[in-house]
């Protein structure tokens, strides 16, 4: 009953994706369906989080291939550690939809006395890695062997985090759902998931969604896995390509000095920053401005008046994912970085 329950509450959550309209998965064709196909049997579900990126096909791929070589995909670090980075992060970044997923399976895999010990040092590094003061001096509590993997997965969370809380409520459960039924609902999302979870999956074998491509100097630290590195690269291609489509070049350069500076803080309380930040830009070009750096920085800020603003001058679906996608992961790349860095606090 339980499963039943959770299975029908994960179909209905595609209709909770608010400003774009995805494609619906019994009107997928071509690249869009194989994704949805892939996502719906390996992951276990269509995932909102992959399915908001359907008007921009590429960054579709580009999001499953993500999401499939770090979390789902075998390697050195087991399923349990990766579940524990990507709800750590989704911590971190107050993303409440992502945190309480992925809290769900990691207890479903491994039951909570389990995760509250041996996994809590990767937890704290995944949520305070490269993001807070508080982890200055902190290294990374895993081996420097197992880089591409664990960092891979946050990269993956930081920017499915700021997508997420763009585009979805704070949890995947319609809201009609009591209160009181919450709780527990969620508990049977983590069984629901734990199946699909426990199986291994080849490495490398989403690659053929997307060309090759060379792996980008600043995501160097995924060379250590090859089907890790084949992802980043060709989602960069993908993400760079639709910056250049759908982001003013000015844009593009006021978001790219502004993560150069940043110290991975909040920018600031409220938005006035943001305000102040596009004001050196063409007007015409403000609007884009506010969306791409609130995404990038702060995506918990991003309300329907960003969006509409953004909108007001034609953009469409596509455009849309376009840019919050660009900055989301330009945002995620600079954090990958500044985790990749340090000392290794435990040997192999």
């Amino acid at each position: 009953m339980g499963g039943t329950l959770v299975r029908a509450a994960l179909r209905r959550s595609l209709g909770q994706i608010r400003h774009v309209s995805p494609v619906r998965p019994d009107a997928a064709r071509g690249p869009v369906a194989e994704v949805y196909a892939r996502c719906e049997r390996e992951f276990g579900m269509l995932a909102p989080p992959v399915a908001l990126h359907s008007p921009a096909p590429a960054l579709l791929a580009a999001c499953w291939m993500m999401l499939r070589e770090t979390l789902l995909a075998g390697g050195a670090a087991g399923r349990p550690a990766r579940e524990a980075v990507a709800a750590g992060v989704s911590l971190g970044n107050a993303c409440p939809y992502c945190a309480g997923v992925h809290g769900a399976t990691l207890r479903g895999l491994i039951g909570g006395r389990e995760a509250a010990g041996r996994l809590a040092p990767i937890t704290a590094w995944a949520r305070t890695g490269g993001t807070r003061e508080e982890a200055a001096g902190r290294g990374r509590p895993f081996p420097a062997g197992r880089t591409a993997e664990f960092v891979g997965v946050a990269v993956t969370f930081h920017y499915l985090n700021r997508m997420v809380n763009v585009f979805l409520d704070d949890t995947p459960l319609p809201p009609r759902v009591p209160a009181a039924a919450r709780g527990g609902l969620m508990r049977a999302l983590g069984w629901f998931m734990r199946p699909a979870a426990r199986e291994g999956r080849a490495p490398g074998a989403s690659l053929d969604l997307l060309p090759a491509a060379p792996l980008p100097a600043d995501l160097s630290w995924a060379a250590g896995a090859p089907g890790v590195a084949g992802a980043f690269a060709r989602t960069a291609q993908a993400v760079e390509a639709a910056g250049r489509h759908s982001v003013p070049e000015a844009v593009r350069d006021l978001v790219a000095t502004r993560l150069a500076a940043w110290d991975g803080r909040p920018a600031g309380l409220g938005r006035a920053w943001a305000e102040d930040a596009v004001s050196g830009l063409p007007a015409a070009d403000r609007p884009a401005g506010r969306l791409a750096l609130l995404t990038a920085l702060t995506s918990y800020q991003v309300g329907p008046s960003a969006v509409r603003a953004f909108r007001a001058a034609g953009s469409d679906d596509a455009a849309l994912i376009e840019l919050t996608s660009w900055a989301a992961f330009a945002a995620a790349r600079r954090l990958g970085g500044r985790m990749a860095e340090g000392p290794v606090d435990t040997p192999a």
